[in-house]
């Protein structure tokens, strides 16, 4: 850790996953409407960027965990590079936390705990939804929702091709807003994934 960046308020502490966790408690509380979103980035095979909105379900002691079909482009894109990055913007708190890493699956008993809190309505929709590919109409897709829930009943198990991907950052990001654009920046940053983290401020 750089012990010549010194950092006090809202960027205090030495670990970067509880940082981002009282961002996001914050944001919690002041954000109108889902203050886990973010917007995540892959590459597809041709190298051209990708970016969708998805929420984030849990910041783990290392890793940043979401869920998702893993037969979506999405999915596909990172399975074949192993990376990702996003992006988390509160406009209510003006700042954002920006992430780049390594991505594993998350296909185990989390995986099925997590979508065991989901709704039944969404654990139907993950059955019946094949993500990113072509639909035919939306009352084509509620009928297969009306069709997966007769044959799975009430309590569906999660399905093979559904579960988490977790993100174990290389460079995590945070971003304040500042008078006169002259926002406040730290990177915190790492060689490998086992390395110390080393802090460096910005400029805006």
């Amino acid at each position: 850790m750089d012990s010549n960046t010194k950092r006090t308020g809202i960027f205090a502490g030495d670990d970067p996953f509880v940082l981002a966790q009282s961002w996001l408690d914050e944001a919690s509380i002041s954000e109108p409407n889902d203050p886990n979103a973010m917007a995540l980035s892959t590459v597809d095979k041709d190298g051209l960027p990708n970016a969708r909105m998805v929420l984030l379900k849990e910041i783990e002691i290392d890793a940043f965990v979401f869920y998702t079909n893993y037969g979506s482009a999405k999915a596909a894109e990172i399975d074949s590079t192993g990376k990702a990055a996003f992006v988390m913007h509160w406009k209510s708190l003006r700042r954002q936390i920006r992430v780049r890493g390594l991505v594993s699956r998350e296909d185990g008993p989390r995986a099925d705990a997590y979508f065991a809190s989901r709704s039944l309505q969404s654990r139907l929709g993950a059955w019946a939804s094949e993500q990113s590919k072509p639909l035919e109409s939306r009352a084509a897709l509620m009928a297969k929702v009306a069709k997966v829930g007769l044959s799975k009943g009430t309590n569906p198990s999660r399905p093979p091709f559904w579960g988490g991907f977790r993100i174990t950052p290389s460079e995590i990001e945070f971003w304040a807003d500042g008078a006169y654009r002259l926002h406040d920046r730290y990177k915190w940053h790492r060689l490998d994934i086992s390395d110390r983290w080393q802090v460096v401020r910005l400029n805006p």
